[in-house]
Formats: C-alpha cells, sequence, structure tokens
C-alpha cells in the first residue's frame, strides 16, 4: 500500500509529520509484505507516479476532503511522528480513522 505524509523534511531519518497547511515535502511510502519497501519525497503531493491508497495526518482537525474525494483512506497519528513509528503503527493497527 502506498501512504502519503506530509513532513516538514526530506531527511528521512529526521523528518517529522506536520499539519497539512506547514506541509514543506510529501513523502510516500510503500509498505508491502509487511515491511517497509521504498520512500519517495515530492515538492507536491500529486507529484509521485504511483496513486497513494492512504494519507496519514496529525490531528482529526485537519482539511481532508480533497483525499476523501479521491477516495483515499484518512488516518490520524495523535502520538507518532517519525517514518518509522508511524510505519510500525500502521502494521499494528495503531493509527486511528478520522473523528468526524
Amino acid at each position: 500500500m502506498y501512504i502519503l505524509l506530509p513532513m516538514d523534511s526530506d531527511n528521512a531519518q529526521e523528518a517529522k509529520l506536520t499539519k497539512l497547511e506547514d506541509v514543506k515535502v510529501w513523502t510516500q511510502l510503500l509498505v508491502k509484505d509487511g515491511e517497509l519497501s521504498e520512500v519517495n519525497h515530492a515538492k507536491d503531493k500529486d507529484d509521485f507516479k504511483n496513486f497513494s491508497e492512504c494519507v496519514v495526518v496529525e490531528n482529526d482537525n485537519e482539511y481532508v476532503w480533497p483525499f476523501m474525494e479521491l477516495s483515499m483512506l484518512v488516518l490520524v497519528a495523535h502520538t507518532q511522528k517519525t517514518i518509522d513509528e508511524i510505519v510500525e503503527a500502521y502494521l499494528f493497527k495503531e493509527l486511528h480513522d478520522l473523528a468526524f
């Protein structure tokens, strides 16, 4: 599954999840067979060659309608901030569904 993350940096080791309005770089992760297979970065969320099936946001108050209109799954990482934390939480189903 391709997962889209709004991040504050393209440094995979130091980048943190950020609010959609503060995004500096978009990160697309490929999680395949229970592990992280690929990490890509782009300045715009539409610059990736593969369609992201899921977006992870920082909180329930983010404006996510553009993603929902594309039928993307929206998950919330309340406490997870780094790529490793988000991947682990995704694999163990610890990310939350969006609360309306």
